[in-house]
């Protein structure tokens, strides 16, 4: 099934990005560097702003930061392929990105006194952990995960866009975006689940239940 946010806006996006990545790389900035300003900006704007109600900015902040991960990983290609250390920094500063951005989602819902849009956040919060879980485990046992409807890039959208029309006074906005990212994140479970079953199946030895 194709991703919410389709491989031609990918593209677009990394056409954009090449020529930032060439003069960082001639800057002597490292991918890791990026890396880490990305997560950091993501911190500033969802615990600066957005824990604080400011939504439209700290969506806007966010978003811009949130590139980064497109940069990082562009910067590396260039620069001769992604280490090991590289990989394993870029996948922890992502959880901790989005961690921060659902806990302070969470925190300005529940200072709003609005109980189901923090059960939505803290969904999504978990929904979002077990996404990518379950596609660095499936790699670890050497099969592939690529797969599914809402990964990274599409939840933070989604989240985004229900923060900047929440802020703009659509009150429902944010709290049904989050349901529905929640229900897109566990369907993106169950796809990557489903395609790591296939795959063992296709691997299990013949006679082995």
């Amino acid at each position: 099934m194709a991703k919410i946010f389709q491989v031609s806006a990918r593209a677009g996006m990394t056409r954009v990005v090449e020529p930032i990545a060439r003069a960082l790389l001639r800057s002597g900035v490292t991918p890791n560097a990026v890396t880490v300003a990305g997560t950091v900006g993501v911190l500033v704007g969802a615990l600066g702003f957005g824990a604080r109600g400011h939504l439209v900015a700290g969506a806007l902040i966010v978003t811009v930061f949130a590139l980064t991960d497109l940069l990082d990983g562009t910067m590396a290609r260039m620069s001769g392929g992604s280490t090991k250390f590289g990989a394993f920094l870029d996948s922890s500063m992502d959880r901790v990105a989005d961690s921060a951005v659902f806990g302070a989602v969470a925190y300005w819902l529940a200072t709003q006194g609005n109980h189901s849009g923090v059960a939505a956040a803290l969904v999504c919060l978990a929904a979002g952990s077990l996404v990518s879980y379950v596609k660095a485990r499936a790699e670890g046992l050497g099969m592939t995960c690529n797969v599914g409807i809402a990964e990274r890039t599409e939840r933070l959208l989604i989240v985004g866009v229900g923060g900047i029309l929440t802020g703009l006074h659509v009150d429902p906005a944010l709290e049904i975006a989050l349901w529905l990212l929640a229900a897109v994140s566990i369907f993106t479970v169950g796809q990557r689940m489903a395609h790591v079953y296939r795959q063992a199946q296709q691997l299990q030895p013949d006679g082995q239940a």
